[in-house]
């Protein structure tokens, strides 16, 4: 199953899905990432505080594909924020990872009581310039967040990965999104932990489309324009997220889906919210 690509700012081209990695570790992480890159995806998502940066590496290893068919995304933790910990960050990552690039790399909280974001951000550029990640964007950062970012250094993110789903569809970081060419790319797609999949609306679209309610909100995500990064261990799963691009939403069921906003689902507001 081939998945299409969208064009970066920096010129990158980069999987309209992806696959999570949270949780995912050991022997049974390693397996289940391998089977995710088999069943067609491309995009793998960890981070330093995700603990298993070294089963992704292994599994890119054990994929067999070649290098640059896999586009490995990590983070930077709030305790590594500064330039040079943030070069620092990086490298260890890359020790862990046992690659020589990291493909996207990304601030994984702003953390804005400690203020260094923007320095850990000009250390990015710098890891950018030097080659040892390619491309550079954040996560979980707000409009006047990002404003600063650019203004500040000329420098637009790639990316924002951010908490987006049905209950939480982000319309307007979106459309900033969209206007400055940042990528959005949706955590927790499917709202992990919440009622979504049993919603009626949800149910009604699958039903009219013939897909799984699953199938339909990641379709949502991508007709949005945004790129979910589902997480699942089961092959079969992972194989039915990925059957995306077969099928259509009309715009009156986009709008029944969106139609479920009621906000964040975990306290998770970037300007209050920190992670070390």
């Amino acid at each position: 199953m081939t998945i299409p690509t969208v064009t970066l700012n920096d010129g990158t081209s980069f999987p309209e899905l992806g696959f999570g990695t949270y949780k995912l570790d050991g022997p049974d992480g390693v397996d289940a990432v391998v089977s995710a890159i088999r069943a067609g995806y491309r995009l793998l998502d960890t981070a330093v505080n995700y603990g298993n940066e070294a089963e992704v590496g292994e599994a890119v290893r054990r994929s067999g594909l070649d290098r640059d068919d896999l586009i490995v995304t990590t983070k930077i933790p709030g305790r590594d924020h500064g330039y040079d910990e943030a070069i620092a960050s990086a490298r260890g990552s890359l020790e862990r990872l046992g690659l020589d690039r990291i493909d996207v790399l990304l601030i994984h909280w702003p953390n804005p009581s400690v203020d260094r974001y923007l320095d850990t951000w000009r250390g990015m550029i710098r890891l950018r310039e030097d080659g040892l990640a390619r491309t550079i964007g954040v996560s979980n950062f707000t409009e006047p967040m990002l404003t600063r970012l650019v203004d500040e250094t000329g420098v637009v993110p790639a990316v924002n990965q951010v908490e987006l789903h049905p209950y939480f569809p982000q319309a307007a970081l979106r459309a900033f999104h969209a206007a400055h060419g940042i990528r959005t790319e949706s955590w927790s797609p499917l709202a992990r932990r919440s009622e979504l999949l049993a919603e009626p609306v949800i149910g009604d679209v699958a039903r009219e489309v013939e897909v799984t309610p699953t199938q339909a909100v990641l379709r949502w995500h991508v007709q949005l324009g945004s790129t979910p990064i589902p997480k699942s261990a089961t092959p079969a799963r992972q194989r039915e997220n990925a059957d995306l691009f077969g099928f259509t939403l009309t715009d009156e069921q986009m709008d029944a889906i969106s139609a479920l906003e009621r906000g964040r689902l975990w306290g998770g507001d970037p300007d209050t919210h920190e992670e070390m």
